[in-house]
């Protein structure tokens, strides 16, 4: 007798285990085998990209080369007329992600074009290209000054001057922060959501 009535107990106990769900889960969920609410009270939180709360750190160049390649964007195009330069728009943010998804053929020719642009700075001037003054720096860009050939320039550095030239511009006029400004007649750039890049985090 007392082991049918300990058995019994066992079978009776999963069904005096369910109705311990509480009225409170059960509104939750409305009701058994409903989809789950969302609770009222759970906060609003507002979303934003990565580099608008923190500085991003290279990822694919080194911090020398960084140094430089922001330098060199900031010459090549700076802001003008009230818009955005490459710095304000985050041109060498993105360029060392793309390049660092990029070919490895392009990740030489910026690597070896950054290290060059350091290299002849040291060797003329003493300090890295990020260092020296801007007239210096201007000087550097010699290169850029020469003829356009329709095959890539035999000379490294002249190479990479070039790419450079256009991908900074590329990068700063499809930013964000380039299409949301404000053009000096008061208007705005014509660029709507979607016509520019988000940084990557």
């Amino acid at each position: 007798m007392k082991r049918r009535r300990f058995i019994q107990t066992l079978a009776a106990a999963p069904a005096l285990a369910v109705p311990a769900t509480s009225t409170a889960d059960a509104q939750q969920t409305g009701g058994p085998g409903g989809a789950q609410r969302p609770q009222a009270n759970a906060p609003n939180l507002e979303i934003s990209p990565p580099d608008a709360a923190a500085e991003t750190m290279p990822r694919f160049f080194t911090a020398l080369q960084f140094s430089a390649l922001r330098r060199l964007s900031d010459i090549l195009m700076p802001p003008l007329n009230g818009l955005p330069g490459a710095l304000d728009a985050g041109a060498p943010e993105f360029l060392d992600f793309l390049i660092g998804a990029s070919p490895a053929e392009r990740q030489q020719v910026y690597k070896v074009g950054l290290d060059t642009l350091n290299a002849q700075s040291r060797r003329r001037f003493g300090k890295s290209y990020a260092d020296i003054t801007a007239d210096q720096a201007v000087e550097l860009l010699a290169p850029l000054k020469r003829p356009w050939t329709y095959d890539p320039p035999a000379d490294p550095l002249e190479r990479f001057l070039k790419d450079a030239r256009q991908d900074v511009r590329t990068a700063t006029t499809n930013s964000q922060e380039y299409a949301t400004a404000e053009t000096p007649g008061g208007g705005r750039r014509r660029g709507g959501v979607g016509q520019y890049w988000y940084p990557i985090d």
